[in-house]
């Protein structure tokens, strides 16, 4: 299983924002040049995530992007979810009528066992734990 690039980027962006909660709101070009993503790629994927109601924007001289909710509040899963949509290790996981041997299938049993476990370690973390992870590295490098 691949993780797509509007995840894995849609990912960084919206930390970029959870480690700046309660600050001034971040402007699109300065997540982008952290983060090495482009303007225009960025401003889509903001959108989706604004759309989703997990970040909003502030207008104004000092205006950007900030999150919508307390990082604490937000799973890991939610923002995977509205990146990714529904992901699945196959088809037969989600709907057993796709295949005719899914009744029985053992196969099927540990790719539903795979996803169950993907989707468990999403859905147990949310973005502050991700801040803190972020925290704990840039004082590794500090030292």
């Amino acid at each position: 299983m691949k993780i797509s690039t509007r995840t894995r980027y849609g990912m960084r962006a919206i930390l970029e924002l959870a480690c700046a909660y309660g600050a001034e709101p971040m402007q699109i070009k300065v997540i982008a040049d952290r983060q090495k993503i482009s303007n225009k790629y960025l401003e889509q994927l903001v959108a989706i995530i604004k759309s989703a109601g997990l970040v909003r924007s502030v207008r104004g001289p000092h205006g950007g992007y900030v999150l919508a909710r307390d990082p604490a509040e937000i799973k890991l899963s939610e923002i995977f979810t509205v990146l990714e949509g529904q992901t699945l290790t196959v088809e037969c996981v989600d709907n057993q009528e796709v295949c005719e041997n899914s009744s029985d299938c053992i196969t099927r049993k540990l790719w539903k066992q795979m996803n169950d476990a993907m989707l468990g370690v999403l859905e147990n973390q949310t973005l502050q734990d991700l801040v803190k992870m972020t925290e704990k590295e840039r004082m590794n490098y500090q030292i």
